[in-house]
């Protein structure tokens, strides 16, 4: 019993209240997210789209993603974090209604979009939430929840979503619907604004009055070579983007469950009920062994673990090539979930580490841009390769996995020293903000 209590604090031990809510905002609307898996299914079978034009729509849903990952972070940083998870939940519902009655292609594209940008708006904001209220020694723990709720929230969304897509599509969309107007619930209630307020400088009357006296383009110039710190400083970061465009390989990687890995079950005879227990399969295992992954990679180098859990990807969808029954699909399904369960709390590590304090949620949502470009890039090449290549686009997708986990080893070591030498020159963080609850 000792030992159990001492793994429980270990495991979430130490974490504020607003975090907890944040995390069961995430888990009610990651349980009840299951349209977009989906969607190609919902295409092809009850609109009778091709595989490709499947893969395109579904694209436009990563498309509009990117642009709301971008607008999410700007908006967390200047707007403030609740408000903007807030206002994306609610457009997210109203979104969905629309998608679950729209019957042309076109309209159902432009849907699919705007969802993708609703969608993708709290990632950085829920993150950027979580480093203000957590504090740094009690991060990584608070990632790997993090991570786990997402799953569990998808462990359930999958079997739900398997029975209803074989019942009626339709039910998917407004389930949804209203299990995101629940989550924004929940943080209207309980989740305050954590944004950190800098103090404003006292004023000196002499410098106002110098720059009143200065001429207009003196001022325009002094503004302009005094450039604040925002977007571009994410954008053009070399250390943290090439930690960004290794997360798009690996995303791409694990798009492949929600966008081809449907069609190809289809094309091999088997059920949608079938693809929600290979998907169920996968939340499973991290619900039950998510929480033992901290100790077991707390001793090793971030690029190695990373490196790990990306062949692991690699392989298990390198083996899709070969399967014919669902069997082997779940076999797959164990190894790149061990992969994804390592990758989990580095990821999240290194992103909060090489953000600055006043571009927390811009970093955030350039890192999160990954995913979004992935949803896009998955489906709409992954739909022409499985159509004219068959079984061998899974062989591509595992050779692109082990590219990448040996960049991972290359990557590494620099990016350490980078953060090592910025925690040396940091100057004492400030104290946190005073959070005051909003009933």
């Amino acid at each position: 019993m000792r030992a159990l209590r001492r793994w429980l604090d270990d495991t979430a031990g130490g974490l504020p209240a607003t975090f907890w809510y944040l995390w069961a905002g995430l888990l009610i609307n990651r349980a009840g997210a299951f349209a977009m898996l989906f969607l190609s299914l919902y295409l092809t079978e009850a609109r009778g789209a091709s595989e490709a034009l499947a893969g395109t729509v579904v694209g436009a849903y990563g498309l509009g993603g990117a642009a709301g990952v971008l607008l999410g972070g700007v908006l967390a940083d200047r707007w403030g974090r609740r408000s903007t998870l807030i206002a994306a939940h609610v457009a997210t519902a109203g979104l969905m209604v629309g998608l679950a009655f729209s019957r042309q292609l076109v309209l159902i594209a432009a849907f699919a979009a705007l969802v993708g940008v609703a969608h993708s708006m709290p990632s950085p904001a829920f993150v950027a939430a979580i480093v203000d209220v957590v504090p740094e020694r009690r991060r990584s723990r608070a990632f790997n929840l993090q991570f786990w709720a997402f799953n569990l929230g998808m462990a359930v969304a999958s079997v739900l979503a398997g029975l209803l897509a074989e019942a009626n599509f339709v039910a998917l969309f407004l389930v949804d619907a209203a299990a995101t107007l629940t989550a924004a619930a929940v943080i209207a209630w309980k989740v305050p604004e954590t944004l950190p307020r800098r103090a404003p400088k006292a004023l000196d009357p002499h410098a106002a009055h110098q720059r009143a006296a200065e001429p207009a383009a003196g001022r325009r110039q002094r503004r302009v070579g005094r450039r604040q710190p925002g977007l571009h400083t994410a954008l053009t970061d070399r250390t943290f983007l090439t930690f960004v465009g290794l997360t798009f390989v690996l995303a791409v990687l694990t798009m492949q469950t929600s966008t081809i890995m449907p069609l190809a079950m289809r094309s091999d005879g088997l059920r949608p009920s079938a693809y929600g227990a290979v998907v169920a399969l996968g939340g499973v295992l991290i619900v039950l062994g998510q929480l033992f992954v901290p100790r077991l990679i707390e001793r090793h180098r971030k690029d190695r673990v990373l490196a790990v859990s990306t062949a692991l990807l690699a392989l298990g969808f390198a083996s899709l090539a070969y399967a014919d029954d669902v069997a082997v699909y779940l076999a797959a399904a164990v190894v790149w979930t061990i992969g994804q369960m390592l990758a989990a709390p580095p990821n999240a590590q290194i992103n909060a580490d090489l953000a600055p304090l006043e571009l927390r949620a811009r970093y955030q949502s350039v890192f999160y841009l990954a995913f979004p470009a992935a949803s896009f890039v998955a489906p709409t090449l992954g739909g022409l390769s499985l159509q004219y290549l068959g079984d061998r686009h899974w062989l591509i997708v595992g050779g692109l996995g082990l590219l990448a986990a040996g960049c991972h080893l290359l990557a590494g070591p620099p990016r350490e020293r980078r953060v090592a030498l910025r925690q040396l020159s940091a100057p004492a963080p400030p104290s946190p903000p005073t959070v005051v609850s909003v009933r």
